[in-house]
């Protein structure tokens, strides 16, 4: 990580897409900064779209999309799109949400049973207001678990046959297709942009290992500085990392974006 990473190349001057993670990358240390509800703003008020692209649940993504300034949230890792649309806000998914809780429900049960062999590792506080995934808690409100103790809850989840994914502060699993990577496609093509609009105009921010799929999808992709925990263990890279962590390197790369000339 050298200064060299945190210029914006010309080409950055293209996008019109701003996707974002939420916790530590919008957050700081379970806080939004006053700087990161402005740079979205700013970001706005210059004509960009903002999409929050998170593992939050969906009382999160209702909050996140009724009262932050940005143009849609895709939440539990894009199993369910929140979009204000005439002015009214609008939940949709390519799955029954019925049928998604049923799922989610049985993966409940199956995780517990896993957690009866970590009794210190619990669900997430807010598991009842996910619609499709099941959360546990590794840092976010408890000391932060080991990585290898990650990677093995992580392990028997795919044993499974579930998705499963680690955050800097939960590990979220569900059944189903679909992922951040997925969803964040659909939804921008739905929107009219073609494959290479989308690695044109569309540009990503993020903070840890379960962002590396986006990564790879934008060319255009951001790390905060809080990325660098996770570095020799991401398989796909942020083009260019911020000085800053979470939502304080958000508004730094927002600046420096919107000076772009």
């Amino acid at each position: 990580m050298n200064s060299q990473e945190i210029v914006l190349s010309p080409e950055w001057k293209d996008i019109e897409w701003v996707l974002t993670d939420v916790d530590d990358t919008l957050t700081w240390q379970g806080q939004l900064p006053p700087e990161a509800l402005i740079a979205l703003q700013n970001l706005r008020e210059a004509g960009k779209k903002v999409i929050a692209v998170t593992g939050a649940c969906a009382g999160w993504g209702d909050h996140i999309a009724q009262l932050w300034p940005v143009d849609a949230v895709l939440a539990e890792n894009g199993a369910v799109i929140m979009e204000k649309k005439d002015g009214f806000l609008t939940l949709r998914s390519d799955v029954p949400i019925e049928d998604i809780r049923n799922t989610q429900q049985r993966l409940k049960v199956e995780i517990e049973a896993i957690l009866t062999d970590y009794p210190e590792l619990n669900l997430t506080l807010d598991q009842a207001y996910r619609i499709c995934e099941v959360a546990i808690d590794i840092g976010q409100n408890r000391p932060k678990v080991d990585s290898e103790t990650v990677n093995q809850i992580v392990s028997r989840i795919h044993a499974l046959g579930a998705s499963a994914t680690a955050s800097s502060i939960h590990i979220n699993a569900w059944y189903g297709d679909h992922s951040k990577k997925d969803t964040a496609t659909a939804f921008l093509k739905d929107k009219g942009l073609s494959d290479q609009q989308i690695k044109q105009t569309a540009c990503y921010v993020g903070d840890s290992m379960n962002d590396q799929y986006m990564f790879e999808l934008l060319p255009k992709s951001v790390g905060v500085a809080n990325i660098k925990h996770y570095w020799d263990q991401l398989q796909f890279k942020p083009k260019v990392v911020m000085s800053m962590p979470g939502g304080f390197g958000f508004a730094e790369f927002s600046e420096k974006l919107l000076n772009l000339k």
